[in-house]
């Protein structure tokens, strides 16, 4: 059984679940730890508060959350480690950020006062709530896992609780899904064995199992 760590998070039940449920072990990571990937087959970075602009260099807005700089070093450092091992990574809201951030991307601060015409990025209640649909890019890893649950090929139903998003992907990093306003809403590295973020939360949905093959194939990347 493929054990996969998840990065800490107060939301933590939904992910555990979406694993077990998936056929991994789920091992929630601690921070006092050094980051490291020893006894892990794959990574889970979880949703969760702003990165420091400063990562990618850019001056912080003033919506941009107030970061949490223990957060911040412990996962992009972890990402690191895994993008360069090749270790199965899924990567969920914040840590879609994470992950291009980690590999050199760059980030939009805030949807709402950057991006004229945005849609409601942001609806809360209840977290299954959904908020819009994204267009999944033809060919993409994303759309073959998720192919049974596409409308007309491409589009995807997903929820919404998020106020940043990718501005330009990380270098060996494809976009693989977008919203209807041009947000991007997943990533994926083509050559890698299992490496997608996505930027709503499948975890949300285990009970009635709309996101379960995306959790079930990281699953099985990590198994080997």
């Amino acid at each position: 059984m493929a054990v996969i760590g998840i990065t800490p998070s107060n939301r933590l039940n939904d992910y555990l679940e979406s694993v077990r449920r998936a056929g991994g072990e789920p091992k929630v990571l601690s921070m006092h730890d050094p980051p490291s990937l020893d006894g892990l087959d794959g990574i889970l970075f979880t949703g969760g508060g702003d990165v420091d602009p400063a990562h990618y260099d850019t001056t912080r807005h003033p919506n941009t959350q107030e970061p949490d700089a223990a957060r911040d070093a412990y996962e992009l450092e972890l990402a690191k480690l895994a993008l360069a091992k090749g270790t199965p990574l899924l990567a969920v809201c914040r840590g879609v950020q994470v992950l291009n951030v980690a590999a050199g991307g760059t980030l939009v601060q805030d949807i709402p006062t950057e991006l004229s015409q945005a849609l409601a990025h942001q609806v809360d209640s209840p977290p299954y709530a959904i908020a819009h649909e994204v267009w999944v890019t033809p060919g993409s890893a994303l759309q073959r896992v998720m192919r049974e649950q596409l409308t007309d090929g491409d589009v995807l139903q997903v929820n919404s609780r998020h106020h940043q998003a990718v501005a330009h992907a990380a270098a060996g990093f494809s976009i693989a899904a977008t919203a209807p306003d041009g947000v991007v809403e997943a990533i994926e590295r083509p050559d890698a064995r299992f490496c997608i973020g996505v930027q709503w939360h499948p975890e949300n949905f285990w009970r009635t199992g709309e996101f379960r093959s995306l959790f079930e194939e990281f699953v099985k990347a990590a198994e080997g």
